[in-house]
């Protein structure tokens, strides 16, 4: 039995390009069994989140395995244009290298970024969950798991920023100065939207808004924050007071276009509206950006920002990969001797 991976990341695809194979939550049950159902796969697990979407699977046929993947990912594709360049695959030993390096925050866009291991416990939960996963993934994210979790205790990779959110609020910061006389609105209460919320009052923000389709779980936010809740159908009737909007939603479509905005900004008068979209796919419709007074900055934006801060982070590296180095040669040989067993 081999483990693979296929996917696309932030490394090798612009945002336009990975929203269009993102899964969203409420389609992950279903592309699960579309996945787990393909010739060859006999687990399998989905990862998407707004900097990367992987397929990985336990399948004998590694060859075979792939061409499932890779048959899921064009289907999946939102448009007939489908680039196989973009995609990396990665075979035994190569995956659980690659697995234990995103788990440890080594493969994203803010090195060391701590958020990305809840995203993939998220995803090993919604897999075991749907049924896609046995023996070898099982034990395979709960190592990759344990190895996140000794790479952040062990090392200072974690030191500094290392989420998207607070890059976004580094960002901000560099655009007004102090914050605490900024109105802020974050559309969409997930825990991007979430964790940027708290980055933001932990640099003086005292004025937040909070909208979500839920509107509960938008006022249960927003009293644990000291904001307002604002109903996700009337979440624009602020826009004429706020100075940043943080878009964090898992709506398919953009929920904010230019000809929404840009009547409101001729009230404005004068007001610059900066808006931080995080989603993915993009909140936002990239021509709000032409509006004048309006400055967007979409996921692909903040890699320029996330290359700063990074000399001591980057030192431990040579740590955390001799760390991983070890954890792959232990699996694989845990791997080789259940494929000795099967075979007597």
């Amino acid at each position: 039995m081999n483990v693979i991976c296929l996917g696309l990341s932030h490394q090798t695809a612009s945002v336009e390009l990975r929203e269009k194979f993102a899964v969203a939550d409420a389609d992950l049950a279903s592309a699960s069994n579309r996945l787990g159902a393909m010739e060859g796969i006999s687990e399998s697990l989905i990862l998407s989140t707004c900097n990367r979407v992987e397929l990985y699977a336990a399948v004998d046929d590694s060859r075979l395995g792939f061409d499932s993947l890779d048959r899921f990912l064009r289907a999946q594709a939102r448009e007939h244009h489908y680039d196989p360049k973009i995609f990396y695959q990665h075979d035994t030993p190569h995956s659980l290298r690659h697995l234990f390096r995103v788990a440890s925050g080594l493969e994203s866009m803010v090195l060391g970024e701590t958020e990305i291991l809840g995203q993939v416990k998220k995803a090993y939960n919604a897999a075991t969950m749907h049924g896609t996963t046995a023996r070898h993934l099982n034990k395979l994210f709960q190592r990759a798991f344990n190895v996140a979790k000794e790479v952040r205790t062990n090392t200072a990779i974690t030191r500094g920023p290392v989420s998207v959110g607070s890059v976004a609020v580094d960002l901000a910061q560099k655009i007004f100065g102090k914050l605490d006389a900024c109105k802020i609105m974050i559309l969409g209460a997930g825990e991007t939207g979430e964790l940027t919320a708290r980055s933001l009052l932990s640099r003086g923000a005292k004025s937040i808004f909070v909208a979500n389709r839920t509107h509960a779980r938008a006022s249960a936010l927003a009293l644990e924050l000291g904001g307002e809740a604002v109903p996700f159908g009337d979440w624009e009737s602020p826009l004429k007071e706020i100075d940043i909007l943080i878009g964090s939603t898992a709506s398919p479509e953009p929920v904010l276009l230019r000809e929404k905005l840009e009547p409101i900004m001729q009230h404005r008068k004068d007001r610059p509206l900066f808006i931080i979209d995080l989603a993915v796919p993009r909140d936002v419709d990239p021509a709000v950006n032409k509006l004048d007074g309006v400055y967007l900055y979409d996921i692909d934006a903040l890699q320029e920002i996330a290359r700063q801060s990074m000399a001591i982070r980057r030192q431990e590296l040579l740590v955390c990969e001799q760390m991983i180095e070890r954890h792959v040669n232990e699996f694989s040989a845990w791997m080789a001797g259940e494929h000795s067993r099967r075979n007597i």
